[in-house]
């Protein structure tokens, strides 16, 4: 779903990001805004002028899901709910949790305070507007805020439908957990109903395009390919969660991994250990046996071919961080949450600053094949079904 990730701001505590997709959404939005939009109901402006409207406007779209998006983690936090941050891509934005809610009404809560915060900003932007007409402010200042203030209810109103993991999706499943008592059983049926919803806007975006609408067409079409695979993504997650529920990393980790020593050249590393047992990431130890880092192949490819035989792999090599080591008592989903966030296959098991073992998502995902087979009928059948 996500591509490249850039690193905006802190807003207290919670990491701002965009996703590189968002670029192209902006890059959209501040065009249909100056040369269709505005152009349509303030006439007779500069293309200059017509451009900078877009462009604030843009601008205040992005502050708009921000605040939308910080109103959630703002609550999560309060209700004890790790967030990762804040990422905005090309269908919006995004809070990110790290774990589930820990009950139905911090799973209601989080949820209706994003539309909640959009009604508020679009009724600010409104009264922005009333003053702005009282006091004879210039047309393009009047424009950008009606068009804010209309965005934000659209916000609002979008983010409340019932299609899972949209606002109104997570209410539903909140309102369905609470009756049943049952985080899974209410995670199927609001991700079924967030995957028709996806395919009722894929039909509009069909109907769109025979109508010769084909802009309007391609966008409904695209949101319900992303509501239908996201409904389907959160469910899996919540199931992946509930496998390795209590099961912690020393399960799942290697207590003799390959290592590396600092002092071989790169030249070894690939010849030595990379051709020869295919990992991406090794272990690098000093002479003494304390464990210096890891190395990846990434460093490698970094490194031009000619210094390979020059370079040691102590000198390229990454110190141990949190995002590439976890201790052996850890959860398992933490040590699963870290490598997705990090892009990795593979973390360093670390206690008290000694290697002992490493742990790797193959590992983890054939245990988690091998659970669902055995034990987990309601997914087997959830699957059949699909």
């Amino acid at each position: 779903m996500f591509g490249k990730r850039i690193n905006l701001f802190k807003l207290l505590g919670f990491q701002v990001r965009i996703d590189m997709s968002w670029i192209i959404l902006a890059l959209l939005i501040a065009w249909s805004l100056s040369s269709g939009l505005f152009p349509l109901y303030y006439k007779d402006l500069s293309t200059s002028t017509y451009w900078i409207m877009g462009i604030i406007g843009t601008v205040g779209l992005f502050l708009s899901i921000v605040f939308h998006e910080f109103c959630h983690s703002v609550v999560a936090r309060k209700y004890g709910v790790p967030m990762k941050g804040i990422t905005l891509f090309i269908f919006g934005g995004m809070a990110e949790m790290s774990e589930e809610p820990t009950s139905a009404k911090a799973e209601f809560m989080m949820a209706v305070a994003g539309p909640m915060s959009s009604v508020l900003a679009g009724l600010a932007f409104y009264a922005l507007l009333a003053l702005g007409k009282q006091a004879g402010w210039i047309s393009p200042v009047n424009g950008v805020l009606a068009y804010l203030a209309w965005i934000n209810m659209i916000l609002a109103a979008f983010n409340l439908l019932p299609a899972f993991p949209l606002d109104g999706g997570r209410v539903l499943r909140s309102i369905l957990w609470g009756v049943k008592k049952n985080l899974r059983w209410a995670s199927r049926i609001s991700s079924r109903v967030g995957s028709l919803f996806g395919f009722v806007m894929i039909f509009f975006g069909f109907l769109n395009f025979f109508r010769g609408n084909f802009i309007g067409g391609l966008w409904w079409f695209l949101i319900g390919m992303f509501l239908h695979s996201a409904a389907k993504m959160s469910y899996q997650q919540l199931l992946t969660r509930k496998a390795l529920e209590g099961e912690t990393v020393r399960r799942f980790m290697k207590e003799d991994p390959v290592t590396i020593p600092s002092s071989a050249t790169v030249d070894q590393l690939v010849e030595d250990y990379i051709y020869r047992y295919h990992f991406k990431m090794f272990p690098v130890v000093e002479s003494s046996g304390k464990l210096l880092g890891c190395v990846t192949t990434k460093d490698v490819k970094a490194l031009p071919k000619e210094e390979w035989k020059k370079k040691s792999v102590g000198e390229i090599a990454a110190s141990c961080t949190e995002a590439n080591t976890i201790r052996s008592g850890e959860d398992a989903v933490k040590a699963l949450s870290r490598m997705s966030q990090n892009n990795m296959s593979r973390l360093m098991v670390v206690d008290d600053g000694h290697l002992a073992g490493v742990i790797t998502l193959k590992d983890m995902l054939k245990f988690l094949s091998l659970k669902v087979e055995l034990e987990d009928k309601e997914y087997r059948d959830d699957s059949d079904r699909r």
